[in-house]
């Protein structure tokens, strides 16, 4: 055995390189797919592929301890009684009650509302410590319908029906038989113990005028006080933005292919959907079409993960981001005083994504008691909004060295890309140009 390969001329194949070989060996092995969670581990283009441009002489910027950068916005003022008015636009993404564990809800509800801002349940239905700690909760209303009734629907304070998620568009769910426990089997109406898969699609339509039926049958038993959100996962994103905006909705979220989740097959993870980058302008467009840019607002997930790439997003035309991975590594997940034990699952900090095991460590992505014990809700949602206040903090400062006075105020001539995938993507020139491939053709 050679301590270093490369030293006497051995070389990895591009294309069956050691991870590749791996898989093989083990579906050979197994005669099963493979099964994780987190997000595409593939690189294609993504925010860190945009710069912005900053004032000096053609542009002035904004004294940052003088001069107000306002980051509020109001979601699904369009039809709604009673719209979100948030003091961020960065909120938490769904996950569910069953991926996560109860404490770990409950910390993101009561770190999003000492900010201002808002969670959503996720699959499986809302429990009380995350609507009691949260100020804004909007409750996810999925294909699988598990934990749904009318009362909840009520309790919460939006409405997200889930069409698609960007991990796995076109694909259902997983939650595997060890994290059903007694609470989870009950709430989700489900037997104990047994591993259970979401549905893929919503059972009773077929198409967007049954999406329309359905979302005023929403707003009949919430009075019309409710927002209601219609999210897609990233594929024919202008075409879905279009029949989610027709159908009236009053908020679109686009979930691109770097959102994570909390378990389903690899071959989806990275094969299914495209970039979050190049889903964001498609959808831009689709409501600048339809004369609805800003008026139904749009909200773009998958692998946000600081204030640059927020106000990315926001320059690029989102009213606003939802995070989730990132949320849970603030509240602690993969942390390095965990690593002996995430080496004795096979994995290590910073690599570990099996999620569907619920043997997570760090007491987040568990339904083990003895886990789950070790996250302290109270820290966590304090973790939580530090984060959420620096991610915020990060967007005004690159606003301000733009020129703008609201981070809804900063636009595509802000950006320049680094690479011409990246400026076809977004739509912005080619740094040091004026050219966007595609341009006019």
């Amino acid at each position: 055995m050679y301590d270093d390969p490369a030293a006497h001329g051995l070389r990895e194949s591009a294309t069956f390189d050691r991870a590749t070989i791996h898989a093989i060996q083990r579906a050979a092995e197994t005669g099963i797919y493979d099964i994780r969670g987190w997000g595409a581990k593939r690189r294609v283009p993504h925010f860190d592929d945009l710069l912005f441009l900053g004032a000096s002489m053609s542009r002035y910027p904004l004294e940052g301890y003088r001069e107000r950068c306002g980051t509020d916005v109001l979601l699904g003022d369009r039809h709604a009684t009673y719209p979100l008015h948030l003091d961020t636009p960065v909120t938490i993404a769904g996950m569910s009650f069953g991926a996560l564990s109860g404490r770990a809800k409950e910390a993101l509800g009561r770190g999003a509302s000492e900010v201002g801002t808002s969670t959503t349940t996720g699959d499986g239905g809302m429990t009380p410590e995350e609507r009691g700690q949260s100020r804004h909760l909007v409750y996810q209303y999925l294909p699988s319908r598990y934990g749904m009734n009318p009362d909840d629907l009520r309790k919460a304070d939006a409405i997200e029906v889930v069409l698609g998620q960007g991990a796995k568009p076109g694909g259902g769910g997983m939650l595997l038989g060890q994290k059903i426990t007694d609470r989870v089997a009950g709430m989700r109406t489900l037997p104990l113990g047994i591993d259970q898969r979401s549905a893929c699609r919503h059972p009773d339509w077929t198409g967007p005028d049954d999406l329309e039926i359905k979302i005023r049958e929403l707003r009949e038993i919430t009075d019309w006080e409710k927002p209601i959100y219609v999210k897609i996962g990233a594929t024919r994103t202008y075409y879905d933005v279009k029949l989610a905006a027709k159908a009236g909705a009053d908020v679109i979220v686009v979930d691109g292919m770097q959102g994570g989740t909390a378990a389903t097959q690899e071959v989806f993870i990275e094969h299914v959907g495209i970039p979050t980058l190049a889903a964001l302008p498609q959808a831009v467009q689709a409501l600048q079409e339809e004369g609805l840019h800003r008026k139904v607002q749009l909200i773009v997930s998958g692998g946000v993960r600081n204030g640059a790439d927020l106000a990315k997003c926001m320059a690029l035309g989102a009213d606003a981001v939802a995070i989730g991975t990132a949320a849970l590594i603030a509240l602690g997940d993969n942390h390095p005083k965990y690593d002996a034990e995430y080496r004795e699952l096979g994995s290590a900090a910073g690599y570990y994504d099996d999620f569907q095991d619920g043997r997570d460590p760090a007491g987040i992505s568990t339904q083990n008691e003895k886990l789950a014990s070790r996250l302290d809700p109270v820290e966590g949602g304090r973790r939580i909004a530090n984060f959420l206040r620096v991610m915020t903090m990060e967007a005004q400062t690159v606003a301000r060295a733009c020129g703008k006075a609201h981070l809804h105020n900063l636009e595509p001539e802000d950006l320049v890309a680094l690479t011409i995938e990246a400026a076809a993507m977004a739509r912005v020139p080619l740094a040091g140009t004026n050219w966007i491939p595609g341009a006019g053709l």
